[in-house]
Formats: structure tokens, C-alpha cells, sequence
């Protein structure tokens, strides 16, 4: 039960909002639910689940999701408060988690095994890589034929947000990058408490994977993700080429990423706006939510 808790505080947006919080004036739009079906198609050599909100004409959002999550946590009271905006958000599940292709074909490190390579300073075995992973988000745009999307994504799918921007940019509207990293090695690093949480993750078999599953967790994603991130390595000098309009967002009380990494990311991007939320983990709280849709939305606005 401590690690669900623990958990949830790392990776757990307001997962579980409802879009009956939104003013009555907003549910004119196609509203999102957690539960809703997705189309899941053959693209980027996998099968790929998507699923979108709002009208087909509004301006695209793509929205990346975090470590070992599936595009339920995002919330629906985030998603549906970029609808109630005038936006068509879409939303998908990276590679080894929910309904789209789990690669086992690719082999599963030995996650022990890898940390301590990296820990002495060799390289780690990653199955697929970030651009890999944006490679995936691209074809999702493509599949939907949408030439140009605001690129928004949190924690691991803010990396993989910040190499669509670089690698794609004539697809990039704007990026936002929430709670995310650079990975320049002189950051901070996660407290011991965040660190031992994702292991746990990580470790996590029969019933409590069960349970994550039904969150929309996906443990057995943790070995191959997390060493796309580790075989990224510092993407600072990448990271400083993104062009887009960019807003970072970042909470105070991250104790996975501390503040120090949006900071970085802020600084390495010309340009870019930084915020930094009170009372925001690596999360994004209930309390924050209306906050942080009134600023990605303002972002956009000035974008388009």
C-alpha cells in the first residue's frame, strides 16, 4: 500500500478528476472520459492506441504521458479543460503501456544489472530510445492527418515532448514541458524516498500489478522506458535548438525532479516562460489543475 500511495505522488496526476467539475457551459464540446474506447493502429512498425476529445477542426494539443502511465493519467479534468477551450486534444499510449504494442521482442534489461553499469559509467542496453517514442507520437499526428499540434508533455513524456520538438519542428505549434528534465548530470537528483518508490514499481508482480493496471500503471513498462531515459543521457545542447514557443511547467515540492531541472530546461530554451507551482509535486494536484490549463491555454493562444 505504501508504494500505491508513493506512487501516486510521483507519477498520479488528478487522474482521477471528473469532467461534472467543469462549468455546465463547457459540456457543449466532445468531452473526454478515462473509460472512453481508443483506435488502436499498425503505425511506427507497432500498434499504437489513441484517442482524442473535442471537435475535429479546433487546434490540435498531443499530449505524451510519463513513465510506465498510459494516457488515463492524464485526468479528465485536465483534458477537458483544454477542450472547454477550444481545443481538439489527443491523447495515446506510449509503447509498453496500455493498449498499445508491449515489445518483449526487444528483450527486458536486467534493471539492476543496467543501473550499476550506469552507475560506473557504461552504457546501458536500451531497447528503443525517446526518439523512438516520439517517432510514435508523430505517426499518431500522421495517421490523424494533423500537420501541426501543440506538443504537451510531463515528466518522461516531457523528453519525449522536447524531441518532437527538436526533431520535428515544422509539426511543433508549441511545446510544454511539465515537470521534466534536460538530463544535464549536474541536477539534482531524485531524494531516496522517490527513488525507491520507482524500483518498487518496478518490482511489482501478480496482484498490485493488477492494481496498476487499473490505474492505468504499467510496471513491466519500467525496465525498457527507463532506460531510454538513462541511454539519453545529458540533452542539453538538444534541448537549446527548440525553436517553438515553449512554457515550462514545474512544481515546488518535486521530490523526483526537483526545481532545479525545470530551471535548467527554462534556461537552455530561448525564449521560454517558467513557472513554478507552490504545493505541486512531481503531480499535478486538484488545487493546481485550473491553474495550470489557464496557463498552458494562454500559451497556446499566443502561439496560434
Amino acid at each position: 500500500m505504501r508504494q500505491v500511495i508513493l506512487l501516486i505522488g510521483l507519477l498520479l496526476f488528478s487522474g482521477y478528476g471528473h469532467s461534472d467539475a467543469l462549468p455546465e457551459q463547457t459540456r457543449t464540446a466532445s468531452l473526454y472520459s478515462r473509460e472512453q474506447p481508443v483506435t488502436v493502429a499498425e503505425l511506427n512498425g507497432i500498434d499504437i492506441a489513441y484517442t482524442e476529445a473535442g471537435g475535429p477542426s479546433a487546434p490540435a494539443v498531443l499530449m505524451v504521458m510519463g513513465l510506465t502511465a498510459s494516457h488515463r493519467l492524464w485526468g479528465e479534468d485536465v483534458i477537458n479543460g483544454l477542450v472547454a477551450a477550444g481545443y481538439r486534444v489527443i491523447v495515446f499510449d506510449n509503447r509498453d503501456t496500455g493498449d498499445t504494442s508491449f515489445v518483449d521482442e526487444l528483450g527486458t534489461p536486467v534493471l539492476w544489472w543496467e543501473l550499476i553499469k550506469n552507475a560506473i559509467g557504461f552504457d546501458v542496453s536500451a531497447p528503443y530510445s525517446l526518439g523512438d517514442m516520439a517517432a510514435d507520437g508523430i505517426a499518431v499526428l500522421d495517421q490523424l492527418n494533423i500537420e501541426q499540434a501543440h506538443i504537451v508533455g510531463a515528466s518522461m513524456g516531457g523528453m519525449i515532448a522536447q524531441v518532437i520538438a527538436v526533431e520535428y519542428p515544422e509539426r511543433t505549434r508549441s511545446l510544454v514541458s511539465i515537470m521534466s528534465t534536460t538530463g544535464a548530470p549536474h541536477l539534482p537528483e531524485a531524494d531516496e524516498q522517490a527513488s525507491d518508490g520507482l524500483l518498487g514499481i518496478a518490482e511489482s508482480e501478480g496482484d498490485a500489478a493488477a492494481r496498476f493496471h487499473e490505474m492505468g500503471i504499467f510496471p513491466e513498462a519500467m525496465p525498457r522506458q527507463l532506460m531510454a531515459i538513462i541511454s539519453a543521457g545529458d540533452r542539453s545542447e538538444q534541448v537549446a535548438m527548440i525553436s517553438a514557443p515553449t512554457l515550462v511547467l514545474h512544481g515546488q515540492d518535486d521530490t523526483l525532479l526537483p526545481p532545479a531541472h525545470g530551471e535548467h530546461t527554462h534556461e537552455m530554451i530561448s525564449g521560454s516562460k517558467l513557472v513554478i507551482y507552490e504545493g505541486m509535486g512531481h503531480n499535478m494536484p486538484e488545487p493546481v489543475v485550473p491553474a495550470l490549463v489557464e496557463e498552458m491555454v494562454a500559451h497556446f493562444e499566443s502561439a496560434d
